[in-house]
């Protein structure tokens, strides 16, 4: 068995308001999936599946677990400040590890956690 591909799929409360966030704050291309109440946001080999809940818990309210992703990244500088100087939340400074990462946090705009990260040994 091989897993071929990642998908991610979440409960957002305001599915326009979250496509509006993907695309103009991370740069994801969203896209209709034949259903109105879900779209997929696409970036590169990225899929994340959003579906309309507005009853769910909010994400912000799940503490540690409205983390969902943990994207890697070639080229973390630029991506770092296209997300910052489009008002995303950033919940963890740009800065380089010692685990050999290059990585930041946001908070989306309903709750979800991610971290970006670029691997400094790849370079």
């Amino acid at each position: 068995m091989t897993i071929r591909r990642m998908m991610f799929v979440l409960a957002v409360p305001d599915l326009e308001r979250s496509a509006g966030f993907y695309r103009d704050v991370l740069g994801f291309e969203i896209r209709e999936i034949g259903d109105p109440g879900w779209r997929m946001f696409v970036r590169d080999e990225c899929r994340i599946m959003a579906g309309r809940c507005p009853d769910a818990i909010p994400a912000a309210q799940l503490g540690d677990h409205s983390y969902f992703a943990y994207l890697v990244v070639n080229d973390i500088d630029p991506y770092y400040e296209r997300a910052a100087s489009a008002g995303a939340e950033i919940t963890k400074a740009l800065a380089s590890e010692p685990w050999g990462m290059r990585e930041f946090g946001l908070r989306t705009i309903d709750g979800h956690r991610i971290m970006v990260g670029q691997d400094l040994r790849a370079t």
